[in-house]
């Protein structure tokens, strides 16, 4: 076949090809895992500020926030079991995804998406049907494990079936469909918390099925990836694979490219002890930061707390939930925003605004805050100044939607070699979910500890984290992802750690030891 591979401004190649209905249809499908993560994350807080069931399994919760609104606002939601019903779900999700790495790389991502979806369909089935709060939070272990193996998969088999030159795009179907999950599941707490007889809570937590009713059903119609075909053997179904979802029958280089990666991962029996090796270690810092900081911008709090948020600012129960409503709708909208310039502007930009953006609005939220509560806690929020806080909540989350969001998945699923790929993305969804678990036990007890100051908190870890971007993350758009390590040799920092030696790209391997195409793109 003519034509070829050719080098892009970026330092990787550019292969041919173009993005067929085909691959557009089927990334949005596997994007939809991502309803499974935003339909809980948005749901959660609203069933917790609802009143039946507070009563039903957090009496002593119930009993204090009916309390005199004189008293401590900062308090009043502060129960370690009602965070455990939050926090549970994400402790299961990690240690489901170690076991997820496994699975997906042996089995392939569809069918990882597949028992996901099949898992979370039970848990939601439990905690619809919950009588007791052990059988609940059983059913937030499943679901847990759903999400475990979804978010494991999910953004690597995005990565893996776009074109380079959109993988940004079309990866961000995933975090739009966290936002869309959790905007669904907040007009859901909106409406069946009006339900007169107490029982649409039950309502709000079945209703997880129907996301995971549709990635489990859709990923039995989904096309293994031609990265995952190859390193299963699969060769000749990758080929007529790759060939259908680039659109042209010129995909030898890229074929080449992709065999030569599975080659090198065939060579590796250990990926967990592999991913230690010093040629890794950029990108094991960056599957281990940026999940970590990702949580630590203080986006959960705002996501499965916002009901429980509003209401202990001020706010009546219903318009407590309504202004969730707002803030999912800016999500979803913010979330847009990034979908369509993350491949022009790339992902360094997105990072760094959007760190200032979050970073000024917590300290105007916290200020906000302690101008009316002040340290006591004691005191009431007029609706002028309450729309005012909720006005830099939702600047806050525009900020987060267009940057650490869906770049938070994005980007460390991006940047592994085929060989630790699994192990690599696995460990991100864990530091993900651990982190997520820290914030979701930890909150209501900061809040109550820390008052408006928990604000500041999260604003100081802002500072830190855009910083770390500013230093240490080069620019990955448009980079083949089997070329990736282009981009860390070519680092001022992470440059060091990669020797010659490690670049392995079959024909093109001479250009990438080439000095000049080593500085392209880093982003520094």
């Amino acid at each position: 076949m003519a034509g070829g591979a050719i080098v892009s401004a970026t330092g990787g190649k550019e292969y041919p090809g173009k993005l067929t209905m085909f691959v557009l249809l089927t990334c949005i499908v596997a994007a939809t895992g991502g309803l499974i993560f935003g339909y809980d994350l948005g749901i959660t807080g609203g069933v917790t500020s609802m009143d039946p069931f507070l009563k039903k399994f957090f009496p002593s919760v119930y009993r204090k926030q009916k309390e005199d609104t004189n008293t401590n606002q900062y308090c009043k939601f502060d129960s370690q079991l009602l965070q455990l019903f939050t926090s549970s779900l994400y402790l299961a999700a990690l240690v489901a995804s170690f076991f997820a790495s496994t699975f997906t790389r042996l089995f392939g991502r569809k069918w990882s998406m597949f028992g996901g979806g099949l898992v979370f369909l039970i848990g939601a089935a439990l905690n619809g049907a919950a009588e007791n709060v052990l059988m609940l939070i059983f059913g937030r272990v499943l679901l847990g494990i759903g999400v475990g193996f979804a978010n494991q998969s999910v953004p690597v088999y995005l990565s893996e079936m776009a074109p380079a030159r959109l993988r940004g795009m079309l990866n961000m179907c995933f975090q739009l469909m966290i936002t869309i999950g959790i905007l669904c599941a907040n007009l859901i707490n909106y409406g069946s918390d009006k339900i007169k007889a107490g029982w649409g809570w039950r309502l709000s937590l079945a209703l997880a099925a129907v996301p995971a009713a549709i990635i489990t059903l859709g990923s039995l119609f989904l096309p293994d990836s031609p990265n995952s075909l190859i390193d299963r053997g699969y060769d000749d179904a990758a080929l007529q694979m790759l060939r259908r979802i680039r659109g042209t029958d010129d995909i030898n280089e890229e074929y080449n490219d992709l065999v030569v990666a599975s080659q090198e991962s065939k060579k590796i029996k250990h990926p967990w002890s592999n991913i230690l090796k010093r040629k890794y270690r950029a990108q094991l810092t960056m599957a281990i930061m940026i999940p970590a900081f990702q949580q630590l911008t203080g986006i959960n709090v705002i996501e499965f707390y916002a009901p429980v948020l509003f209401k202990t600012l001020g706010f009546g129960n219903n318009s407590s939930l309504l202004s969730a409503v707002i803030i999912g709708v800016v999500n979803v909208l913010c979330t847009l925003v990034s979908i369509f310039t993350v491949d022009k502007l790339g992902r360094r930009k997105l990072f760094l605004q959007g760190g200032i953006q979050m970073f000024i609005c917590q300290i105007v939220v916290g200020t906000l805050i302690a101008i009316k509560f002040g340290t006591s806690g004691e005191g009431s929020m007029p609706k002028v100044y309450a729309g005012f806080v909720v006005a830099f909540i939702c600047i806050y989350v525009a900020g987060f939607a267009w940057s650490w969001g869906p770049l938070g998945w994005l980007v460390p699923s991006e940047i592994f070699p085929l060989e630790i790929r699994s192990a690599g993305q696995s460990i991100n969804v864990s530091v993900n979910m651990l982190f997520t678990f820290a914030v979701a036990q930890a909150f209501l007890s900061m809040l109550c500890h820390l008052k408006f100051g928990l604000f500041y908190f999260f604003g100081g870890w802002v500072v830190i984290m855009t910083i770390f971007i500013a230093f240490f993350m080069p620019e990955t758009k448009n980079v083949p992802i089997e070329e990736m390590v282009l981009v860390w040799k070519g680092h001022w920092f992470w440059g060091r750690f990669i020797a010659d030696e490690d670049i392995h790209f079959g024909s093109n391997a001479v250009e990438m030891s080439n000095g000049k195409q080593k500085q392209k793109g880093t982003g520094v």
